[in-house]
């Protein structure tokens, strides 16, 4: 398999890329994350961006999200 940057696909990669690269979903990440940890904040944020894509058209789920935040802190 592939690896896309240091991320399992395509998918993850791009949503990681958006989530990190946009000021305003970063902060929101960060926040989520600073008050109730990653795993939490993943669930909070795949119901916010749920049916949505990024620009580049990947699909927001909880796997992408989950891994473009785990660092985040």
């Amino acid at each position: 398999m592939p690896a896309y940057n240091g991320h399992k696909s395509w998918n993850q990669w791009n949503v990681s890329l958006w989530i990190n690269n946009d000021q305003g979903a970063y902060s929101d990440a960060y926040s989520l994350v600073k008050q109730y940890g990653v795993a939490k904040a993943a669930n909070i944020l795949a119901k916010t961006y749920e049916g949505q894509s990024t620009p580049d058209g990947g699909r927001y789920n909880r796997t992408a999200i989950y891994n473009a935040i785990a660092d985040i802190l």
